[in-house]
């Protein structure tokens, strides 16, 4: 692949809510596909809008984790560029899909080492919601986009995790989900980015669990425990019960708990 890097990857300046970030997924790694069903779904819808035939294609999976959709891309023909955040993720993603077409890139999605129009396609699944700068990172995926390129993303909105955010909120006043933008928001990061050409649509997740701890367990085992603005306060046994009581009242008649998420689908023409 002649994919030429312009910058080294991953600055040593990187923030450190970055490295956090990059080590709560780095030791989630090994558990992530067995708690990811939810993230395999919106992938697979994500993927959907994709080509089938990307033979001849260069496409960069942004955020691409463990590689399981870099695979099924790669399996499409075309030549794949995984990048990540987590240099353990990127480890995973190497021993799922191998050397052959596919290329590594431990980077961050706001200053990609990819020279300007390089690749065809960009898929980004649930990556982007952890950015400083969606605007920024919206800007990076539209500069390395070949003319007639598309880029397809999807990001978690307000509203996602709300059961999980009432729960907690009748325990103590400290955030423990972290804040998800609209899609308005999204609309007016895109026009700040400088995509003029883009189409957005919201889509309604719902899952069902036999308990909280059971849907706290699943965000533990993806890496989605760091969260923005959250105290010292070590969370107790007893608190983490009383979690368990006020989740109750979202119980449907089977008993089963649910998790809302509100996932925001959309696709940047270059």
């Amino acid at each position: 692949m002649s994919i030429e890097l312009i910058r080294q990857p991953l600055s040593a300046a990187v923030s450190q809510r970055k490295v956090r970030i990059a080590a709560a997924f780095g030791k989630a790694a090994q558990s992530y596909d067995r708690h990811a069903a939810f993230q395999r779904d919106v992938g697979q819808q994500l993927l959907n809008e994709l080509p089938q035939d990307l033979r001849g294609c260069v496409v960069l999976d942004l955020g691409c984790g463990t590689g399981f959709f870099s695979e099924q891309i790669r399996q499409r023909g075309a030549e794949v560029i995984c990048a990540d955040l987590s240099q353990h993720m990127l480890e995973h993603a190497r021993q799922r899909c191998g050397s052959a077409g596919v290329e590594y890139c431990h980077c961050d999605a706001e200053a990609l080492p990819l020279v300007d129009h390089s690749v065809d396609f960009v898929f980004s699944s649930l990556a982007l919601q952890w950015c400083e700068s969606l605007v920024v990172a919206l800007r990076e995926i539209k500069r390395v986009l070949k003319p007639a390129g598309k880029g397809y993303f999807s990001i978690l909105a307000a509203g996602s995790l709300i059961e999980l955010e009432q729960a907690w909120a009748e325990v103590d006043s400290a955030r423990h989900v972290n804040r998800f933008i609209s899609g308005n928001t999204v609309k007016i990061a895109l026009a700040q980015a400088g995509c003029t050409q883009y189409q957005i649509d919201l889509c309604s997740f719902r899952l069902w669990y036999g308990s909280a701890m059971h849907l706290m367990k699943d965000l533990k085992g993806i890496g989605a425990t760091h969260i923005d603005e959250r105290t010292n306060r070590l969370i107790s046994h007893r608190m983490l019960a009383q979690v368990e009581v006020a989740y109750q009242k979202f119980a449907n008649r089977e008993g089963l708990l649910p998790a809302t998420y509100q996932v925001c689908f959309g696709v940047i023409q270059q």
